[in-house]
């Protein structure tokens, strides 16, 4: 009937249909070619009807009778009985366009399996903080150390995790990890890396240049710039819902002072 509104092909009727069939039952590709044949058609549309409680599960081959080849190979998904309608509009505009069931969608012919949300895959969120100290090896106005907190949030997922970082040391740092986890048992070292943001408070933002005319002038010493870090350490009690890290890294700031520093922090997480 569906086919028919379209007016794009002449429907062998019902009653022949069945006449062929001769009171058997076809359902398979073979049969549905052999009767295609003994209706002189140009192609025939099989059929399968699952139910699954509410759900009816459409399966629909449309066969090229003369090169016996299998033009669609479809299935579609009507979630309650009424959403039949639909669904059996849309394989019919499938068949009659030879086009795959996704590409006949319009405003007004969507079905309910369609419009439903999605369901994705999860992964383990978490959250947790640390602190510890920060150790220049170059610039940071050449301090011996400074105390440094971190807080990070992110999802781990079998053999990786990714989150973002905000950290205080020094300034201010905001960066985007990831890490390789080694195993899933209850400690579990790691190695990754980051880059971001940092902002390093200096306390002198000035230097001399000297010219080929030998003079000077003021130029301001910038001291925020994009960060690269490498981190590696472990994660205690890995398989439990709190979970202890042990932290080491190493950041490269790209900014005027070259501020290079290995940082070790302990902390939580969950």
């Amino acid at each position: 009937m569906e086919i028919g509104k379209l007016g794009r092909m002449q429907v062998i009727s019902e009653k022949q249909t069945l006449a062929t069939l001769d009171g058997d039952t076809c359902l398979d590709v073979h049969c549905a070619l052999e009767i295609g044949k003994k209706l002189d058609a140009d192609r025939i549309a099989l059929f399968n009807l699952l139910t699954l409680g509410e759900k009816v599960i459409v399966r629909y081959l449309l066969l090229d009778v003369a090169t016996e080849k299998i033009l669609l190979d479809e299935k579609s998904t009507a979630s309650y009985l009424e959403d039949l309608d639909t669904v059996m509009a849309r394989i019919a505009k499938s068949m009659v366009g030879v086009v795959p069931m996704n590409e006949t969608a319009e405003v007004g012919a969507i079905t309910a399996h369609e419009s439903e949300i999605p369901l994705r895959r999860g992964a383990r969120p978490f959250a947790g903080f640390s602190f510890g100290y920060l150790y220049p090896q170059n610039g940071y106005d050449n301090v011996d150390r400074s105390f440094t907190v971190d807080f990070r949030t992110g999802a781990e997922f079998t053999k990786y995790d990714v989150g973002m970082q905000l950290a205080i040391r020094k300034g201010f740092a905001m960066n985007v990890f990831s890490s390789y986890l080694g195993n899933r048992k209850d400690f579990c070292p790691y190695v990754g890396g980051a880059f971001g943001f940092h902002w390093v408070k200096h306390d002198y933002y000035y230097y001399d240049y000297y010219s080929e005319y030998d003079y000077s002038e003021n130029h301001e010493k910038k001291g925020d710039g994009f960060e690269l870090t490498l981190n590696w350490g472990i994660r205690g009690f890995h398989t439990y819902n709190f979970q202890i890290l042990v932290n080491f890294a190493y950041s490269f700031t790209f900014n005027d002072y070259d501020d290079r520093a290995l940082v070790f922090t302990i902390g939580l997480l969950r």
